[in-house]
Formats: C-alpha cells, sequence, structure tokens
C-alpha cells in the first residue's frame, strides 16, 4: 500500500506538482492528427495534464497549441477565427501565431509596439505516425521523440485506437500492467479444455497463479509471469513499463508483435488511452473507436468530449447479467476493453490506495509505482531528469509471450526478440491458440 502523500504525488500532474514536472520532461501525444483535418479549420479544445488548450492548424498546416485565454482579458481562443497563418481573438482582434506570437494587435494605435511584448502561452508540437506530439516543459531545446517503434512505420503500415477513461491516469495504466487480471476478467468463462493442446491459452489457462520475476530497466520496468508449459519448457509472459504512461502488454508473441499504449493524463480524474500497434495479416486502418466492437459516443467540443463510450458507469457498462449467470461471459461485459474501463473507473476518480492488500502477484505493480516516485523526487530535489528523457533508444522495446526451455534466464535468452526494428521469420500467433488475451 502506499501512504495518502505518495498517493497524492503519484496521481496529481498538473502545473507545478512533481508527477506533472516528470510529464513535462517528454514529448506527449496530445491528439490524433486527424482532429485537425485541414489548414484553417476548426479549433479543437485539448485538456492536457490539468491545462485548457487550444489546437488548431494553421494555414501553412503547422499545428499550433496554444493556453485556452487570450493573453489580453482571458476570452477563450476556442471561438477565435484560425486564419491567415494564425489564431485571432474575436474580443479585439488580437492575433497570434503557433508559436505564440502576436502578429496582430488591431485595437492599439500603429504606432504602438506593445504588440510585441506579448505573447501567448504555446507548446511546440510535431507529428509522427497520426499522432500530434507535444512537449510542454522547459527546456528551449526539448528531446527527441521517443523511438516508440508502432508510432515510426511508414504511413498504411501502424494503427491507432483511442478512447477516454474516467479515472486517474495511473489506475488506468495500472491495469496494463496487471497481467493476472487477464485470466479472470477477459477470459474467466474459459477452462483449459477450451484451448488447443500445445497452445499458449492453455498453459495459462491452467495455471491461473502464475509466479513473477520484475527487472528495473533503462526505460522503467519489466517484468514476467511464468508458468509450467510442455516438460521441461515455460511459457513466460513479458510486458513493458516505460516511462512516463506507456505500458507493452504481454499478449502477442515476443518479437512479432508491435504495440504499445500510452496513457495520457487529461487531468488527474481523466485519461486518454492511445494505442499504436502494427496490425497483422488484416490492412492498417486509423480509427479512433476502441476496439472489440465496442460503441463510442460521437466526439463534441467540450473539454471532455473526446473518445467516449456508449457504455459507462451511467448505464452499468451494458453488463448482460444473464451471460454472467449462464458462464457465456465471466463479466457480463461485452468487451475486453470495456471490462477494463468498467473495473478501474468503479475504483473511484483516484483509488486510496493506503486502503489496498498487495499480493505477490502485484510485483510489478509495486516496483513501477516506487520507480515513478522515485523518478519524481529525485528531478525535485537533485534536478536528475527521469528515465528516457535524453535517450529515446530506450523505448526501441517490445513485448509478449515465449516458450523457453527449463533453467533458462529468461532475460538473457529473450534479449534479442525484445529489440524493436527487427524482423524474426518463423514465428507464428498460432500459438497462441486463438486466445491472445492470456
Amino acid at each position: 500500500m502506499l501512504s495518502k502523500e505518495d498517493n497524492e504525488l503519484l496521481c496529481r500532474v498538473g502545473p507545478g506538482t512533481l508527477m506533472g514536472d516528470v510529464m513535462r520532461q517528454y514529448w506527449l501525444p496530445s491528439m490524433l492528427s486527424s482532429e485537425l483535418l485541414s489548414p484553417d479549420s476548426d479549433p479543437l479544445r485539448v485538456m492536457l495534464l490539468g491545462e485548457q488548450l487550444i489546437a488548431f492548424r494553421n494555414s501553412n498546416g503547422k499545428v499550433g497549441l496554444l493556453a485556452n485565454n487570450c493573453p489580453h482579458r482571458g476570452a477563450s481562443l476556442f471561438f477565435g477565427r484560425n486564419e491567415e497563418a494564425g489564431m485571432r481573438c474575436v474580443y479585439h482582434g488580437w492575433k497570434f501565431s503557433v508559436d505564440g506570437t502576436c502578429l496582430d494587435m488591431p485595437n492599439e494605435p500603429a504606432e504602438s509596439d506593445f504588440r510585441t511584448r506579448v505573447k501567448a502561452v504555446a507548446y511546440p508540437c510535431q507529428e509522427r505516425g497520426g499522432i500530434v506530439w507535444t512537449y510542454m516543459g522547459p527546456r528551449a531545446d526539448p528531446p527527441p521523440l521517443p523511438d516508440l517503434e508502432p508510432n515510426m512505420l511508414p504511413d498504411g503500415e501502424w494503427t491507432i485506437s483511442i478512447y477516454q477513461r474516467e479515472c486517474n491516469w495511473m489506475q488506468a495504466l495500472e491495469g496494463d500492467i496487471d497481467t493476472c487480471h487477464t485470466v479472470f476478467l477477459h477470459t474467466g468463462s474459459l477452462t483449459e479444455d477450451d484451448a488447443p493442446n500445445g497452445s499458449w491459452a492453455k498453459y495459462a489457462l491452467a495455471e491461473r497463479a502464475p509466479r513473477y520475476e520484475v527487472v528495473t530497466t533503462d526505460a522503467g520496468v519489466m517484468y514476467t509471469a511464468y508458468r509450467p508449459a510442455e516438460t521441461d519448457s515455460i511459457y513466460y509472459r513479458i510486458a513493458q513499463f516505460l516511462f512516463p504512461f506507456y505500458a507493452m502488454v504481454p499478449t502477442g508473441v515476443l518479437g512479432l508483435d508491435v504495440r504499445v499504449r500510452a496513457w495520457i493524463p487529461m487531468d488527474d480524474h481523466h485519461t486518454l488511452a492511445l494505442t499504436m500497434a502494427k496490425p497483422g495479416a488484416r490492412a492498417a486502418t486509423t480509427s479512433w473507436s476502441p476496439l472489440n466492437m465496442t460503441e463510442a459516443v460521437p466526439n463534441s467540443t467540450g473539454w471532455f468530449d473526446r473518445f467516449r463510450c456508449v457504455a459507462n458507469g451511467g448505464n452499468d457498462y451494458q453488463i448482460d447479467r444473464e451471460a454472467q449467470h449462464t458462464n457465456a461471459s465471466y463479466t457480463g461485459i461485452p468487451s475486453i476493453y470495456l471490462q477494463d474501463q468498467a473495473v478501474t473507473e468503479s475504483m473511484g476518480p483516484i483509488y486510496k490506495r493506503w486502503e489496498e492488500h498487495l499480493g505477490t502477484s502485484d510485483a510489478m505493480i509495486i516496483r513501477t509505482r516506487r520507480r515513478l516516485i522515485d523518478a519524481a523526487k529525485a528531478l525535485r530535489e537533485q534536478g536528475t531528469l527521469p528515465p528516457g528523457a535524453e535517450d529515446s533508444t530506450v523505448y526501441a522495446v517490445r513485448s509478449g509471450g515465449v516458450v523457453l526451455p527449463r533453467g533458462e534466464n529468461w532475460v538473457e535468452s529473450t534479449s534479442d526478440l525484445r529489440k524493436a526494428f527487427v524482423d524474426h521469420p518463423g514465428l507464428s500467433r498460432e500459438v497462441l491458440g486463438g486466445i491472445p488475451a492470456v
């Protein structure tokens, strides 16, 4: 369990908070490129790390991200005119470029130089792989973008999904680094007899209480959950936490699957789940709606009106009690994403971690929390930059499952399979047994 003080430190991300300062050392995914369709299109409200921001694509196609309030008298720039390479406030006509420079101040005398002394709060942006990345930190020379493989693929070879979760970013992230829950929450109605002989799904369903090992890495934390496979072999599920909020889940085949999920804090109580991946045999697409047939509400213009699911706490996530009673579904909740959504949101906006009781299956969560807390304190007290803030190459990793001979060191034996941007001919998803969630 955590103390109340450490729980606050871990969860709060607004300006001036310790964890907020950690987040601001990195380029952050802030929106999809497709949300700003064309030059001079409508501006977009963006809530990021507790800050109200206005995004726009200027006449030259460049994305800008400005503070919501005009520096003159505080009117919202959301109502502004996106025109002629700038955002013009409709209150008094002040106009700002993507870097916050005041381009025009038409209500001041022509001879006045006041325009040169006013600047809007602006955060630099760059686009890659369908994502608009934003740097909100203090450095005049920002760090490099992280070498996240699925965000560095050629156009047509990547896919995106995104949705909003109404809870704190950390409890959402913890769901992704908690592999134990998959054989209950997602596949609890199945037995080992439902999986093909020799498949990884059969190993997982036959042993729902695996053993764990956790390793600190240059990018964050790595862990494995391992259980018996065939005679004299072990099935390992290897996953990654990467600073400040990325998770690589182990649902696929190590060396073959290319996927990462970012748990982006909108504020302390709302989080965006952005999954970037290289699809398997099917063609790549761009989609903002959640996977697994989860219906989404059309986006609107409010601060929290983007990427919401139709199923939510207000309708009990569309739970089907009959399906639960008959064991057609362990939860009765209709998709993997909604199952995760229900349990993490049901904890409340920020869970009281001083009330929990952790077991051996929580080893990864314990280490990840400590890594984050220690990094926040080191940044504040010694000025030590957190992991990955300077070295983008530490993000070039993969996650997934693998079977190794009994007695082999899993860290050493999987070093090549965990490297990103490497082809491994001969690997196949058929070993999953058609139940990749386990």
